[in-house]
């Protein structure tokens, strides 16, 4: 390393330290004591949808039943007790939760530049990497479940559009990051997922909405919205227009479903027609995300971003912070809630310049009432009690990258300050 670079990151070292102790001590612990928690388990947990990977429901004839596998999945979600030891469900590594892991190290690697986040990252991104599924167009990665839905039923190992999402977004961040031709290659790749193996649900002249999975024809708002930012996102990455053509079609579909509030439904059939606040997050990070594609002037997508913004920050969130899961009830308060809106936040602060001291109150709210004196976070608190199952995914993979993505950001204001 040159004299110059080495003195850069003594300096970069010294501002953030400087920043972690005059600013967010509790927040950094929490982080540091919440990756500990989850590399010392290999990052392998349970998820709130893995009931159907009981020995014992999957031993029974009732695993052929839809309705059996509805209320299954919905007894292991909803209970206050964690009943997969007594079922027979495995702890498992889950692809999306993977990727999010993947991220919080990538974005503690930009705030840090040391080699202890930087070779968690290659760690994890060779996880996901050996996680992508066979027999499909292009790279695909789906859930480590079989998961019962209302619209369709995915066996385990089906490919779905979220977790493919997730996974790009990893990859992709890591390609800026390491100019690791694996990485852009395998991003690359999802696209072709998305093209040539999701069913288009709606095919316009001048939009589109993309399937959940190849089994499926649904209309959800965020699912399709995610294909939408990876065409996005790689496309600016490897310069091809196709693909960012093809995203905007996508996102014209779901900008044109805003609600006149500024919210958007779960998705177009009427037993979607439910708002929360993870997805609306979803919706308005990847919104954001394309936005910085594209290299024209976008009046209807930055407004859809604005007024969307403003719905979410002042419906989802109790003055204290508290994440709201949704928008006219203050229970339950949901990790992923409150992760999502970290990291959403963190990105939101060009277009809301308080939007990182919101994030702040957020973690702070989360710190306070959701972490287990252990290190990890709850799945969700609700009005009279907490329901403390310690979930990978849902619960650690989004606190985990929520925050690590604010104090990256945070720290960056603190690197600008210091060169002004």
């Amino acid at each position: 390393m040159s004299t110059s670079r080495a003195l850069d990151r003594k300096r970069d070292e010294r501002y953030y330290a400087a920043f972690v102790c005059k600013s967010v001590v509790e927040i950094e612990e929490a982080y540091l004591s919440l990756a500990a928690w989850c590399r010392a388990r290999d990052y392998a947990g349970y998820d709130p949808f893995d009931g159907l990977n009981s020995r014992i429901f999957q031993s029974t004839p009732l695993r052929r039943s839809r309705t059996a596998r509805l209320g299954w999945t919905q007894i292991f979600k909803r209970s206050p007790v964690n009943l997969r030891p007594l079922a027979g469900v495995p702890v498992g590594k889950n692809a999306k939760g993977i990727a999010l892991f993947a991220l919080a190290a990538l974005s503690r690697f930009r705030a840090l530049r040391t080699e202890e986040p930087k070779r968690e990252a290659y760690l994890l991104l060779d996880d996901l990497l050996a996680m992508r599924l066979d027999g499909w167009s292009g790279a695909a990665w789906g859930y480590n479940f079989d998961w019962q839905g209302r619209a369709f039923f995915a066996p385990r190992g089906t490919p779905t559009v979220v977790p493919t999402a997730f996974a790009a977004r990893a990859l992709i961040e890591a390609a800026q990051v390491f100019n690791d031709a694996r990485y852009v290659n395998a991003a690359r790749g999802a696209c072709e997922f998305i093209l040539r193996d999701l069913d288009l649900s709606v095919d316009a002249e001048d939009e589109i909405c993309f399937s959940y999975s190849p089994l499926d024809r649904t209309r959800v708002f965020n699912a399709s919205l995610l294909a939408a930012e990876t065409l996005s996102c790689v496309g600016a990455l490897t310069n091809e227009d196709e693909l960012r053509e093809k995203s905007m079609l996508a996102t014209n579909y779901v900008v044109r479903r805003q609600r006149a509030d500024g919210s958007w439904a779960y998705g177009a059939d009427d037993y979607q027609s439910w708002a929360d606040n993870f997805h609306t997050a979803f919706v308005l990070a990847s919104l954001l995300r394309i936005r910085r594609t594209v290299d024209r002037d976008m009046d209807e997508l930055t407004q859809a971003i604005e007024r969307g913004y403003r719905f979410w920050r002042r419906e989802f969130f109790l003055a204290d912070g508290g994440p709201k899961y949704y928008h006219d009830k203050p229970y339950p308060a949901d990790a992923h809630a409150a992760g999502a809106a970290l990291v959403t936040f963190t990105e939101m602060q060009g277009v809301d310049a308080g939007a990182s001291d919101i994030a702040e109150k957020v973690a702070r709210w989360a710190i306070t009432h959701l972490r287990d004196e252990r290190g990890f976070f709850w799945y969700q608190r609700k009005r009279f009690y907490a329901v403390r199952t310690p979930y990978m995914r849902w619960s650690q993979g989004w606190m985990l990258y929520g925050l690590a993505k604010l104090i990256e950001g945070k720290s960056e204001k603190v690197k600008r300050k210091s060169a002004d």
